[in-house]
């Protein structure tokens, strides 16, 4: 089911900026991933889905590179990649831990790998990755207003060379994170949060 987004608008065309969206600002107030373990079906369609990467799309990319893509995992496929993950797991130093890590991979109905890769050398390799980081949470955020449970997670398998074998990454790319995207069975509670005032300077010169 299509999520009504506006049409794409046609390049250089004038955008809206500077108006206030309480329900937006609320949203984001209010934010909290889901745990992995409690996503469970339904997850978004074909077409939901690929509303979803568009909005993600959507984020700061200095150079206009795209640099990064998406691997979707969902159903029979995903469950293929974690019985073979599985299997490297029995080679890793603590084996037992590392295959119980699975189960965020294996109960939610689906999991979009956002893929880093660097483009070039105009544009600095620190900002390429970031514009990476920003598509995993944009893709939760735009997951989570959708109405679905979601959570970016990097676990030992989004850095073990194998697992990337497994996963079909070209040399030079590396996993920003899994984005588990699913239907929350229970609420999130509210964690922790920062101290802004202690986090904040203001600079004087």
């Amino acid at each position: 089911m299509s999520l009504n987004l506006p049409q794409a608008p046609e390049f250089g065309a004038a955008l809206p900026l500077g108006e206030r969206n309480d329900a937006v600002l609320a949203f984001l107030a209010l934010r909290r991933s889901a745990s992995a373990s409690a996503l469970m079906a339904p997850g978004p369609d074909a077409t939901t889905l690929d509303d979803l990467l568009r909005i993600a799309a959507r984020v700061s990319d200095h150079g206009k590179l795209f640099p990064w893509r998406f691997i979707v995992l969902e159903g029979a496929a995903k469950a293929r990649f974690a019985e073979r993950l599985a299997a490297v797991a029995t080679e890793r130093p603590e084996a037992e831990k590392a295959a119980s890590a699975l189960v965020k991979l294996t109960t939610p109905p689906l999991a979009v790998a956002v893929v880093s890769h660097i483009t070039g050398e105009k544009i600095p390799e620190w900002e390429q990755i970031l514009s990476a980081g920003a598509v995993c949470s944009t893709l939760v955020n735009a997951a989570s207003a959708a109405g679905f449970g979601a959570n970016w997670i990097t676990d030992w398998y989004a850095y073990d060379p194998k697992a990337a074998a497994l996963l079909g990454l070209a040399p030079g790319e590396r996993v920003a994170g899994f984005i588990y995207i699913g239907t929350a069975k229970d609420a999130p509670l509210e964690r922790v949060r920062p101290d802004i005032a202690a986090l904040t300077t203001v600079w004087d010169g």
